[in-house]
């Protein structure tokens, strides 16, 4: 394990709310488009022309399977990894769902609703399986992304409107 993973460790263990945190995503419409931003991060997001987007950028959907796939590869590359003795040429997930865009537009008997969600992750590795295993067993147990999307979560939802 790296230092700094150690040190985050014994931090932890010795003030295990230290680890607490509440991040938040802002979206924005901004000169027709979503803004999104996280801390210094920024990108757009957009929706495809059949649901009366501009297809300029990558799909609300698109952002939830690629939290999962990036949770599979950076997760297992910079902390499993190194925690369980495995070592990584290469890490590759893909996330994958089914969905109707029918049930976007109020189509009958489509439903918005995403299904089939699954990820395929690969690592790159001469390290046998007795390793690896748990490494995968740690993902599956650990993953926050993986774990939100598996176990219901209580989603409060506040809405309003401003004149002005």
């Amino acid at each position: 394990m790296t230092s700094v993973l150690i040190e985050t460790g014994a931090r932890l263990r010795a003030d295990p709310a230290a680890g607490k945190t509440a991040p938040a995503v802002t979206a924005t419409l901004e000169d027709g488009h979503v803004r999104v931003g996280a801390g210094s991060f920024a990108w757009a997001a957009d929706l495809p022309l059949s649901l009366g987007g501009t297809n300029a950028a990558p799909s609300p959907t698109a952002y939830l399977l690629g939290a999962l796939a990036a949770c599979g590869v950076a997760f297992i590359n910079d902390t499993l990894a190194p925690e369980f003795g495995v070592t990584v040429r290469g890490v590759t997930a893909v996330a994958r769902c089914k969905t109707d865009i029918g049930g976007l537009l109020a189509i009958e008997n489509s439903i918005p609703d995403l299904t089939d969600i699954e990820i395929e992750i690969t690592v790159d590795t001469d390290d046998p399986a007795s390793k690896s295993d748990p490494m995968f067993a740690a993902w599956q147990a650990r993953c926050p992304i993986y774990l939100a999307l598996r176990n219901p979560n209580a989603v409060a939802l506040r809405t309003a409107t401003t004149n002005g």
